[in-house]
């Protein structure tokens, strides 16, 4: 999905999915140095999730979520700073 909304991630777990890819948070694009938390996201998934692996919970099922920072910033705030712009390769294997 473009923009990791907790509807959006809460839907797609609902309909199935085993994985949950998403970009839009930019990383949130200003961080505080040496952590996982960004200071601001444009969405509603919480702060620490604005970047990088983590997981999504919802109706009892637990998915894991890669949030990509991404390659560009906000046209509202065009500044990172401690979130180095990233692209995600993914290898897919057979089960």
């Amino acid at each position: 999905m473009h923009a990791p909304y907790q509807r959006t991630l809460d839907r797609f777990i609902d309909l199935g999915a085993d994985v949950l890819l998403a970009g839009h948070t930019h990383g949130g694009q200003v961080r505080v140095p040496f952590s996982r938390k960004a200071l601001v996201s444009n969405c509603d998934l919480p702060l620490d999730q604005a970047r990088g692996l983590s997981a999504w919970t919802h109706g009892g099922r637990t998915v894991p979520l890669n949030v990509s920072a991404g390659l560009g910033h906000s046209i509202y705030a065009p500044v990172r700073f401690a979130c180095r712009p990233e692209a995600t390769l993914l290898t897919l294997l057979p089960v």
